[in-house]
């Protein structure tokens, strides 16, 4: 049962709510735009994507009211139960019959009435496993720790998903650090993780594709830097003020991933440089609030979580729109709260009610 706690909403959840609001209400109207050539293409009707999106902005924002009620000291002792169902969600895409395979990858679970993404659930049952096993201090727990994140991201990256699987990590290194772990082990860690990412990178010929195309963006233009050479197209013509809303040229099947991984893309060559500068302003204020929740926590585990989220939600804008800016290789990580999918909007809309429960809690803000 969920335990309902009646708090009045004080005047700062309302501005954190309008941002997370003004995001999503962006997202769709985004999403809208860069989808309804290929959906009126592919399934005969221009509002397909958005009828899916505005489904799941109705499912995610009745969860982060629901979640943003519930007693986030309950997480503590459901936190193992928590990530063991999340293990066994990715262990399901490998199913036949219930896993679902595009372009390669196995990520996905056909659940009948709609489809499930694993991977964007374990970013939060492993933050609030992480935050609830390192709220106690105990000691000699690199190992096992390592053991975890290893055990994790080599079901992420069996699906492949090596976006999904970077992000984890970072994130799991974020929430070691911020519980008092050694320093020392961080430094030990990052050549290794270096060096076993660029064994990934160069094990798969996309990967490596990728990598090649990031360091020099200029070869084979019509193949592997098709896709970045796009998305720079779209960023150069929107210029300072765009091209106007609904103007976009790149929408119309030049730019792959218009609705997902490459939305910024879109949103820079419509708005231009000065609205998506007030778009990642309200991101900034989202993830410096989140942050700002966790320094007023009143207890460790609550610090954890509210940080371990923070953390997430900052890392993977980062590597989005450093991706999408040519400031880092391109991968699949989707923009919270604007890119196309409901796993990964039900999953951020949640993270943002335990952020909102854990504030109330605290009687600082």
């Amino acid at each position: 049962m969920i335990e309902i706690k009646r708090v009045p909403i004080r005047k700062s959840y309302f501005v954190f709510l309008l941002a997370v609001l003004a995001l999503t209400i962006f997202g769709l109207f985004m999403i809208y735009d860069a989808s309804s050539y290929i959906a009126f293409r592919d399934f005969g009707d221009k509002y397909h994507y958005i009828k899916d999106q505005t489904y799941w902005v109705l499912i995610g924002f009745i969860a982060l009211s629901v979640f943003s009620f519930f007693d986030y000291h309950k997480y503590y002792n459901l936190a193992l139960p928590i990530l063991l169902s999340a293990i066994f969600l990715l262990f399901m895409v490998f199913i036949p019959g219930l896993g679902v395979e595009a372009l390669g990858a196995k990520r996905w679970i056909n659940l009948g009435f709609f489809v499930l993404q694993p991977g964007e659930f374990i970013k939060l049952a492993l933050t609030i496993y992480l935050a609830a096993w390192f709220s106690t201090r105990e000691k000699g727990r690199f190992f096992a720790f390592l053991l975890l994140i290893g055990l994790v991201i080599l079901l992420i990256m069996l699906q492949p998903d090596m976006g999904t699987a970077a992000v984890i990590l970072g994130v799991a290194v974020v929430l070691y650090f911020l519980s008092g772990g050694s320093v020392f082990h961080i430094l030990g860690l990052i050549p290794i993780i270096g060096l076993g990412g660029l064994g990934l990178i160069l094990l798969e010929p996309y990967r490596a594709e990728r990598l090649s195309t990031f360091l020099n963006p200029h070869q084979n233009l019509e193949t592997t830097s098709y896709h970045l050479r796009q998305i720079l197209i779209a960023l150069g013509s929107g210029g300072l003020f765009g091209v106007g809303l609904g103007n976009s040229l790149q929408k119309y099947a030049y730019l792959p991933e218009a609705t997902t991984d490459s939305i910024f893309a879109i949103a820079a060559e419509e708005v231009g440089f000065v609205g998506v500068t007030i778009v990642i302003l309200i991101m900034l204020f989202i993830i410096y609030r989140g942050f700002y929740i966790a320094f007023r926590a009143k207890d460790n585990f609550g610090r954890l979580l509210a940080g371990g989220i923070a953390s997430y939600l900052a890392i993977q804008i980062i590597v989005n729109l450093g991706a999408q800016t040519a400031l880092l290789p391109l991968t699949g990580v989707p923009l919270p709260f604007i890119s196309y999918g409901g796993s990964a909007l039900t999953v951020n809309l949640i993270s943002v009610g335990i952020l909102i429960n854990i504030s109330r809690q605290s009687h600082h803000v």
